[in-house]
């Protein structure tokens, strides 16, 4: 079983406005999926303490950062997110030529959680993953279901300076350096100039018989069966993706990523069976002194939801109502065997949202009329991040309950009206 879509974005000056990188994510995912978006402070840990993600338990570091997640709601790691240096990650699957273990370790998801907990740079990031990788490896089912669902993975990592995209075959890997411009990443290997590798990478991909040894070694082209010269030229998830950044190049804003993530004709705002079930747009300010900027809808379809900011600052109010209910040690995925039921995960955004987007859907007028309140909605707490990147001035107190105070105005907007 494999998604068509899902789609992660990076645009660096010169290619934005405002001396910003901008980053964002459509998380694909199963349509009766819940995604929340939840907050974890930083912490310390004991020595010789462990940390229990998804499946596997590994060792936890003295010194974990703030985060914030957007992640489907029945695992530990996350699709994308973003921590309190101003580092964002998000995660694709990727399929190649390498045979996926069905063995419980790492999922991707697992790795974008501890990239952000444990690295202050994207560079380090791309060190962090990498090495847990190779250490404890990638598998396990990715879905909330007995079906099995796994795969590889690809991240586009960024920060205030530069992004890299990291991409992975079993515990080998390879890592391109963006410093400028535009990048994505789809449902494939892209990575044609490797900047960081596995030390076994060419001797690995000789000894299956990928490469020959003689022509100059491409990542993408030896580990999987994608023809890299025609990548940006076909019509698919990457090449749409890559057009649509190419479009807006030197003009790139946040808004502009919502727009691209909202994008139904390219099919980057997926349907169906598989569908767009959680949105990311960040603003990283070059100017150290601005705070970064993370948006999150934590509704499926970002067309018909709210891009709500969050800033990190201490003391953050828990997002309670983008946080799905916890069954502790019951839940279905702690079991064996696993998921032989699935309870109800959804949060009170994601109900209100379910509710709302059902009403839209049998009256134009209400789907218009909704629509339009949502949007201005949002455009009024873009303004108001870009007044204060503008001014330099930032209200710590109120930045504490920016996020959830705008969950609520959301929830207003969606309730009965006399």
């Amino acid at each position: 079983m494999e998604p068509s879509s899902c789609d992660t974005f990076v645009a660096l000056p010169p290619a934005t406005l405002g001396n910003r990188i901008i980053f964002g994510k459509n998380s694909d995912r199963p349509s009766d999926e819940v995604q929340e978006v939840v907050y974890f402070p930083a912490s310390q840990h004991k020595p010789g303490e462990k940390v229990e993600c998804t499946y596997i338990e590994i060792d936890q570091v003295p010194e974990t950062y703030a985060v914030v997640l957007s992640r489907p709601s029945w695992l530990w790691g996350a699709e994308m997110g973003a921590n309190e240096h101003g580092v964002c990650i998000g995660n694709e699957a990727v399929w190649g030529r390498e045979e996926i273990s069905d063995d419980e370790a790492l999922l991707g998801m697992d790795l974008v959680r501890l990239g952000l907990e444990r690295a202050d740079t994207a560079e380090k990031a791309v060190h962090v993953i990498t090495e847990l990788l190779e250490k404890h490896g990638q598998g396990g089912n990715c879905m909330e279901s007995h079906m099995a669902f796994t795969y590889h993975n690809s991240f586009l990592i960024a920060d205030r300076k530069e992004a890299w995209v990291l991409e992975t075959s079993e515990k080998h890997w390879a890592a391109e350096n963006v410093k400028e411009g535009v990048r994505n990443i789809s449902n494939q290997l892209s990575i044609t100039r490797v900047d960081r590798g596995h030390p076994e990478i060419k001797d690995y991909a000789r000894s299956r018989g990928w490469w020959d040894g003689e022509k100059e070694f491409d990542f993408a082209a030896t580990y999987s069966y994608v023809n890299t010269a025609r990548m940006t030229a076909t019509r698919g998830r990457y090449c749409e993706g890559y057009k649509l950044l190419k479009k807006h190049e030197g003009r790139i804003t946040a808004e502009t990523m919502m727009g691209i993530l909202r994008d139904k004709e390219s099919g980057i705002n997926m349907e169906g069976g598989f569908m767009t079930t959680g949105s990311m747009v960040s603003i990283l300010p070059q100017d150290p002194s601005l705070p970064c900027v993370h948006f999150f809808t934590g509704t499926p379809d970002p067309d018909r939801s709210v891009f709500k900011p969050f800033i990190f600052v201490p003391n953050i109010t828990q997002l309670l109502k983008t946080s799905s209910p916890v069954f502790g040690p019951e839940d279905p995925v702690k079991k064996k065997p696993h998921f032989q039921m699935k309870p109800d995960r959804r949060h009170e955004l994601y109900k209100k949202h379910e509710s709302a987007a059902l009403l839209m859907e049998s009256s134009k007028d209400t789907d218009s009329a909704l629509l339009k309140q949502i949007r201005n909605l949002e455009k009024e707490k873009a303004d108001e991040m870009e007044h204060i990147l503008q001014s330099g001035h930032l209200d710590v107190d109120q930045a504490v309950n920016l996020f959830s105070k705008c969950v609520e105005e959301e929830i207003h907007e969606y309730m009965p009206k006399d």
